[in-house]
């Protein structure tokens, strides 16, 4: 058994005490190739602190080193030491050979915090310095994809396709799969998907090619892809959400209801799978399981208004008045100002006969309903009938703007302007 695989073994029945015994050793022997050797096994075992320690020693006798100080800062950008890294990287000069891996690790250290066009800028930089150098194309192309600039990504990688199916373990395939989707190139995106999945069938590319398959409105192939990956995984949670929003786009809402709640029994918590569930319930005229599930997503987010207002159309439709002036509660502590829900809230009152209330409601409906014609025709029956006919009649010339069929209120407006001469 060699040096390293002596460690290995250490390293594997957990004895630390052997191990830093045996790195001593090397150190008092001055074994520096070795403990090098070492340092980098500790970081594939996840021992990023002492193989800092070791980089650290190694410095000391070695300082002009750069591969040690790529090394070392590489360490303890994992470690979260972001500003030493950068400092050990930065003092690696262009006329250096690891300057161009510097480059790119300074790269990594910019993209770790979130500053991509930097991170861009140092890969640029090295691309300059090795223009056809793959590696260097790939991080370009990561990094584009990462900040969303799709279609540049798109042609580096069809560019690595070319001469390379993989590289620094990325299947190039599934990143032009994935940046084609990502750019809503989705027809692009399906013959990769699809080759992917012929030679190996993974979960993600799975959901990929379903997800392609439903925005080109295939939604049979979405469907038949989702349930495959369903199968495999169970908890595939948002697969549930796509087949049965396939499925309703089929019009099949008995098997997309059937999906909904499929999904809500793997995730109880998903709100949006309960707002789901409702909608396919009434399109089947099940209105208490729609009640159900929106009540529940309600539970789970008292400001989730799709739930909120979903809900308030239904017991409008049912004129469960009291039920429907409840919500009022949660658009009034979440300060939602949701016209349509106004409106219900005002034909609710008007049916209770709280007109004062009612005409409060309407008001605050109005200024996002202008081009609802019910509604509008709603208000100006409202307000005529409580005697309001100067207010009544810029709501009923916008109700002519909106439906110039409206025979009856043409009519209206044309006794008005009579009456008027």
């Amino acid at each position: 058994m060699n040096l390293l695989q002596e460690m290995e073994q250490l390293l594997l029945d957990g004895d630390a005490d052997s191990l830093q015994n045996k790195i001593q050793t090397l150190q008092a022997e001055h074994e520096y190739d070795a403990l090098y050797d070492v340092a980098n096994l500790l970081i594939d075992y996840g021992f990023l602190g002492q193989a800092d320690d070791i980089f650290a020693q190694l410095l000391l006798v070695f300082p002009d080193e750069a591969q040690l100080k790529i090394d070392r800062a590489a360490a303890l950008l994992e470690l979260g030491e972001e500003d030493n890294a950068l400092l050990l990287l930065t003092d690696i000069k262009e006329d250096e050979e690891e300057f161009v891996q510097a480059l790119l690790a300074q790269a990594d250290y910019y993209q770790m915090l979130g500053f991509a066009e930097t991170a861009l800028s140092k890969v640029r930089e090295a691309s300059a310095l090795l223009p056809h150098e793959p590696v260097i194309q790939l991080a370009e192309a990561e990094l584009l994809l990462e900040s969303g600039r799709y279609s540049e990504a798109v042609r580096l990688y069809n560019k690595l396709l070319k001469t390379n199916d993989e590289l620094a373990g990325v299947n190039i395939s599934s990143r032009l799969a994935e940046a084609y989707s990502a750019g809503a190139a989705y027809e692009e995106a399906i013959p990769f998907y699809e080759e992917l999945l012929a030679k190996e069938t993974n979960p993600e590319e799975l959901f990929g090619l379903g997800l392609a398959y439903f925005q080109t409105e295939r939604y049979s192939e979405a469907v038949s892809r989702l349930e495959q990956l369903l199968e495999m995984d169970p908890d595939y949670f948002s697969a549930y959400m796509l087949a049965g929003q396939s499925y309703a786009q089929q019009n099949e809402d008995e098997q997309a209801l059937q999906l909904f709640k499929k999904g809500i029994e793997r995730d109880a918590f998903d709100k949006e799978l309960h707002v789901a569930a409702a909608k396919s319930a009434l399109k089947l005229q099940l209105p208490d399981q729609a009640e159900s599930h929106l009540k529940e997503a309600l539970v789970l987010d008292p400001e989730y208004i799709d739930a909120l207002v979903t809900l308030a159309s239904l017991y409008n439709e049912q004129e469960k008045d009291e039920a429907l002036l409840e919500l009022l509660q949660y658009a009034e502590a979440d300060q939602l100002e949701i016209p349509l829900l106004y409106a219900f809230f005002a034909y609710a009152y008007e049916r209770t006969e709280d007109y004062r209330k009612a005409y409060e409601m309407y008001l605050k409906a109005y200024d996002g309903m202008k081009e609802d014609a019910d509604f509008l025709d709603l208000y100006a029956r409202f307000l005529l009938e409580e005697g309001k006919s100067s207010e009544a009649l810029p709501v009923i010339l916008q109700l002519v703007k909106v439906d110039p069929q409206a025979e009856e209120w043409v009519a209206y407006i044309d006794a008005q302007s009579e009456e008027g001469v």
